[in-house]
This record gives structure tokens, sequence and C-alpha cells, in this order.
């Protein structure tokens, strides 16, 4: 089914890691111009623009939780492809290190936040306004969320409640504030589970962490990018997704908030894609 993304412009944020990037080849190949965003891995996000070719995407630095930083990638991908239709708000990290909240100084709780929300109220916000100015008929924003926001995560109390700011105040509210900027404007957030990344192969190594995670997860398999890249590009589509908004779709093989299975039924086999 043609989703009628040819010819939008669609800005992803964090497009120089493992999932961004899979999002950003998916828009690509979509027939869509794409802001390629990174903040320190321009390398990689160079790489991309140099597979599909300037026509196709832009790289575009920036520190997202800087509004002049913000201001500047949004002009940079509008003086190349025009004003914004779809914004992606991808960018994030999640602290590797467990840290109990007890234990957790206030400069990790203060960066985590700013990285994870604060970032992605700036993109939204300037966003919105270009919306505004330029009377794009049919905008969409996907944020990025996490089962984390959902469940919570000990030892990551930063992480989670950066993403359940995302999950359910940020994403209940924008949907109702673009829609009296833009009547078609929707704002819908995709929800990932535990997902195969570069960063993730720590994880995918240790046999019993994989266990733990598949005991919660209905499907008793971890996604791949693409799983997420596709959820993003259902709810970006004004064709398929047009009447959706406000919800976040959880993109986890039905992850719970509770153990399902016992080590000897998982098959490791088949668990990684």
């Amino acid at each position: 089914m043609d989703l009628e993304l040819a010819g939008k412009t669609v800005f992803v944020t964090g497009a120089s890691g493992g999932i961004g990037s899979v999002i950003a080849r998916s828009f690509i190949a979509e027939g869509a111009h794409v802001g390629v965003h990174y903040r320190s891995n321009q390398a990689s996000a160079n790489a991309l623009v140099s597979e599909f070719g300037s026509q196709a995407a832009v790289a575009v630095g920036g520190d997202l939780a800087d509004e002049t930083e913000v201001e500047s990638a949004f002009a940079r991908v509008a003086e190349q492809f025009g004003a914004v239709d779809i914004l992606i708000a991808n960018a994030g990290v999640w602290p590797a290190e467990h840290v109990p909240i007890h234990e957790m100084t206030v400069a990790q709780w203060q960066a985590t936040l700013d990285t994870n929300l604060t970032s992605v109220f700036l993109c939204c916000r300037r966003f919105i306004q270009q919306v505004a100015k330029h009377q794009i008929e049919a905008p969409a924003i996907v944020m990025i969320g996490s089962t984390a926001g959902v469940f919570g995560e000990a030892g990551h109390a930063d992480y989670a409640a950066s993403k359940a700011a995302i999950i359910s105040g940020l994403n209940l509210t924008l949907k109702n504030e673009i829609a009296h900027v833009a009547p078609l404007g929707r704002v819908n957030v995709v929800n990932p589970g535990w997902v195969v990344t570069p960063l993730a192969r720590k994880f995918t190594d240790d046999g019993q962490a994989i266990k733990d995670a598949l005991a919660t997860i209905s499907l008793r398999k971890v996604a791949a990018p693409q799983d997420i890249a596709n959820a993003t590009l259902f709810l970006a589509s004004s064709r398929v997704a047009g009447h959706i908004t406000g919800q976040a779709l959880t993109v986890s093989g039905g992850m719970e908030g509770r153990k399902l299975y016992a080590d000897e039924a998982l098959d490791l086999s088949r668990a990684i894609p």
C-alpha cells in the first residue's frame, strides 16, 4: 500500500543511532525527504546521506536540548527540502548503569530529562510553530516512548520518568493543541520494548539476561529496529492513520510487567533477529 509519504519533508532526530537510522532509511524508501539528525555521530549521518544522495537526505547536527540549535536544525532541513511535514522525535539516551534513585545524582537526573524530554518539547514547539507559519495541512508528530514509561524500570527512574511524560503528558496535550493550528494535525507515540541495536548487543550476548527479558514477552522474541520503524511509518501516514491521534502504540511483543514463562520454555535460537 502507498503510504503517501513521497515528497514529504521528515525530520528524524537521533537518526545516526540504531533505531533512528532505520527509521530514516524507511522514510527515504517511501520517497520522503529526510533530515538526518545527529548529536555527536556525524560520520554515521554523513554515511547515510552519501548512500542515498542529497536529493533524499541531509545531515543536521545539533544539541536538541538547546533551543537555538533546534531552530538552526529545522532551518537547515527547510533550506534543503522545505518546511517539515513530519517530525519523528526519536533522539534519547538510556543510561547504561543501573542506579537506584537513592543513589542517583541530580546531575544524572537532569541530563537524562534534558536529552529525553526537554529536547522533545523544543522540537515539538518549533515544529508546530512552523506548521502554523507555513499552514501545513496534515502535519504529524511521532514521538518515541518506551515500555519503561508504562511499567517503570528499576534502576532507571530518570529514563522511565522522561518516557512516561512523553507517553501521557505531552502526547495527550499536543494532540489537542496541534489540531487548533492544523485541523488534520496528529500526534502519537511508539513505545518500543527490547530492541536489538548495536548498544544492546551486550544484552544479546548474555543468555540469562535474554531469558529474563523474554520471560515477560508473549511472543518470546526481541524486536528488530525495523519493527519500530514500521510502526513509525504507519502513524506518520495520513493515508492509513489519518484518524489516529493521541495514541501510544506499544511494539514490544506483548510485554507485560510480570514474568510469563519459566526459563525452560524459552528457545534462544529464535529469540534474537
